[in-house]
């Protein structure tokens, strides 16, 4: 049976945690170990109470099971969770100060971005869709580290019988001179999402499978650019600077997080486990 973990607090937080959590989990048949952190057991409180907070939360349908783990800090005590429960996903919510519907990564998520050796899912503040996946989208670019993020993508989308979108992001600030050439800065792009997108259909059916080339003068303007869909999953792959099987997010994935009107999952480099 498939675990994901939830990182639980008795907020708005932890509330786009478990809606995002089981919104993934609806077509996975995932089964949610929802988590809450605290430094001591005096710390704790009532936890009868955390219980039935947390799972009342949880969509009809869905399993899921509650536990207070003590540990040194939130992200640690999910990673520890989420290796011991042997998970294929932590799910978190961002920080409660962003914008709606938009991303601010907090302490949980960035300590989680930086070191986690499962893939994480970030619900943007105020998510709280309960019908199942529509789509899932991978951003992918052209360093080393793409292939992982296609197999859990492509996976994860034939498990679920979704659609996938495969995305590769190009930004043009760097191209200001007068006789700057679209189409060939374009080109090295193109050659690629149509290389991803052979590994992708020999997988999935071709009518599953598209490509979306998008380009801006900067992230953001070609993130906003593309058209999301309210049940839209996006999946991105971790810094080449990550160590071995663990995520680090790089400046482009940090930027198209901040950009994201839908929720996000980041794959650590070198995953080897494919699907969510």
């Amino acid at each position: 049976m498939t675990t994901y973990v939830v990182g639980y607090r008795p907020d708005d937080r932890g509330a786009d945690a478990v809606a995002l959590a089981g919104v993934i989990a609806k077509t996975q048949g995932a089964t949610l170990h929802l988590v809450t952190v605290v430094h001591s057991a005096r710390q704790a409180g009532d936890a009868a109470e955390l219980e039935r907070a947390a799972l009342g939360l949880v969509p009809s349908g869905v399993d899921a099971t509650f536990s207070v783990r003590i540990a040194e800090s939130f992200a640690n005590g999910l990673m520890e969770t989420a290796r011991e429960d042997d998970a294929a996903l932590i799910v978190v919510g961002a920080a409660s100060n962003g914008l709606f519907k938009r991303f601010t990564v907090g302490a949980v998520a960035n300590g989680l971005l930086h070191a986690s050796p499962v893939p994480v899912a970030l619900a943007p503040r105020g998510y709280n869709r309960k019908d199942p996946l529509t789509r899932l989208t991978v951003m992918t670019g052209m360093r080393e580290g793409w292939q992982a993020v296609l197999d859990v993508g492509t996976t994860a989308a034939g498990r679920r019988h979704v659609p996938l979108r495969l995305v590769s992001v190009v930004e043009m600030d760097q191209h200001e001179q007068q006789d700057f050439d679209l189409d060939n800065a374009l080109s090295p792009a193109r050659q690629h999402v149509n290389t991803v997108l052979a590994e992708a259909a020999a997988k999935l059916p071709r009518n599953k499978v598209t490509v979306t080339l998008a380009h801006g003068r900067n992230i953001e303007e070609a993130v906003d650019g593309i058209g999301w869909k309210s049940g839209e999953l996006v999946v991105v792959g971790s810094s080449r600077l990550a160590e071995n099987s663990k995520i680090f997010l790089g400046s482009t994935a940090n930027k198209i997080l901040r950009s994201l009107p839908v929720p996000m999952v980041v794959v650590p480099r070198d995953f080897q486990r494919q699907g969510i």
